[in-house]
């Protein structure tokens, strides 16, 4: 008998242990189990990876509810398509961000997203669209009115250029028009201030996209595309001819040097080779860090003999999109990290650090008053271009199959700048080829 009570104690106090342990095991991991962990996929490298995961990290500190987690996927196309391939296998991050030429594309994907607008609005976060610099808001807008995508990263197109050089070459005053900018580069060729006076970044988005809109002009139909999908190409027009026969011409008499399809064209200015630069404004970074020069911001220059010029130029850049098929929780979690990312100081510590644009008014204000641009100047002249109230024509562009027609683009100038064909033909060629991408995307994307 006490054997079976030593017995029967020792099995007792057995069970009360494991109780004991599973409740302790219970209670430790219970603060793990409230977390609730975001996925954010993203083409972010170098600094502004480190941005991006310091922006997560200081979310993540702020509260204990949520977790968001960076994953860097490769290139814009990279992080596109992989998002794009998770979602069909059904393990899509909550979290993706888009290149602006991809921005079409996921409207189309119906079923596949969450407008940011409705998400911030279920999940009870302040969300102002009047708040964002009009011409980033009204691209990542539907045709309903609804802001599909949360604003991230938006740069635009503008002008840089080497003081010292101009100053070797009598130029005393920064080109504003096209014909004062030729001015320019022959005095630079001339004086030997330089053998490259002029190169460009981006020549789609600087010289035939940004160049549209920045003119008041149409690159496509349907409002450049926003109107509905049966956009074409609309580049066929004297005025497109008339710049790519300067660029053909500069580059014939040795003042224009094209770099390449992407983002070349930096470094050959900032290295000091060439002395003016047409690129993205988010190039300011790697400006400022490499060039051993004098250097100056501008807008970019326009032909002002055309109505309505100059406009406002576009965006680039990328937006994050949010992904459908996941908890209503998890939603919370993303609503309240893009509350976190719209607030004016973060925002302005963004466009500080990188030459991304400020993308709402209060952080373009408060950037003003900390004083920064009369610190930095020209650092502004991005926003400058872009406050302005957008037209039907200069909202952007929002084309199907965007980065086909790039590289159409691309190859025609390409074609041209090698003398193979003249501006006339480039152009007519772009639209033909052009149209017959816009014809696919309509005939495969639902409205």
């Amino acid at each position: 008998m006490k054997t079976c009570r030593q017995g029967g104690v020792a099995a007792w106090t057995r069970r009360a242990l494991g109780a004991g342990a599973i409740a302790l095991g219970l209670a430790m991991s219970s603060p793990a189990l409230a977390v609730t962990e975001i996925q954010w996929w993203h083409a972010m490298t170098g600094a502004l990876n480190d941005k991006v995961n310091d922006f997560a990290e200081r979310f993540n500190k702020s509260q204990t509810e949520y977790k968001v987690v960076p994953v860097f996927k490769g290139s814009y196309p990279e992080t596109m398509t992989a998002a794009i391939a998770a979602f069909r296998a059904g393990n899509a991050p909550h979290i993706v961000q888009v290149f602006e030429v991809g921005t079409a594309t996921m409207m189309a994907a119906k079923g596949a997203i969450v407008p940011v607008e409705k998400l911030m609005k279920d999940a009870g976060e302040k969300f102002d669209r009047s708040a964002y610099v009009p011409a980033v808001a009204g691209y990542y807008t539907s045709r309903k009115g609804e802001m599909l995508s949360f604003p991230f990263n938006s740069s635009t197109t503008i002008f840089y250029y080497n003081k010292d050089v101009l100053a070797k070459a009598g130029v005393d005053k920064v080109p504003e028009t096209w014909p004062e900018f030729a001015a320019a580069m022959a005095k630079i060729k001339a004086s030997g201030a330089s053998s490259c006076p002029f190169t460009s970044s981006w020549a789609s988005w600087v010289h035939m996209e940004s160049f549209s809109t920045w003119h008041n002009t149409l690159f496509a139909t349907e409002n450049n595309g926003f109107s509905s999908l049966k956009a074409r190409m609309a580049v066929n027009t004297p005025l497109h001819e008339r710049h790519l026969n300067n660029l053909l011409n500069w580059s014939k008499s040795g003042l224009f040097f094209y770099p390449g399809r992407t983002n070349q064209g930096d470094a050959k200015f900032y290295s000091g080779e060439c002395a003016l630069f047409t690129g993205s404004s988010s190039a300011y970074a790697n400006v400022k860090r490499n060039a051993k020069f004098n250097f100056g911001i501008s807008k970019l220059p326009y032909y002002s003999d055309v109505p309505g010029a100059p406009q406002n130029t576009i965006i680039g850049g990328a937006s994050l999109w949010v992904m459908s098929g996941k908890k209503p929780a998890e939603y919370k979690g993303v609503a309240k990290f893009f509350a976190f990312l719209s607030s004016p100081q973060l925002q302005a510590e963004w466009h500080q650090s990188t030459g991304y644009l400020p993308l709402t008014l209060a952080a373009y204000e408060l950037t003003k008053k900390s004083g920064y641009y009369e610190k930095n100047p020209g650092t502004d002249v991005s926003v400058q271009q872009m406050i302005v109230k957008t037209t039907d024509k200069s909202r952007g562009v929002r084309l199907g199959n965007m980065v086909q027609i790039r590289d159409i683009v691309h190859e025609e100038i390409e074609s041209m700048l090698g003398g193979k064909q003249d501006a006339k033909t480039a152009l007519a060629n772009m639209k033909r080829r052009g149209d017959e991408q816009l014809v696919r995307f309509e005939r495969t994307a639902r409205e």
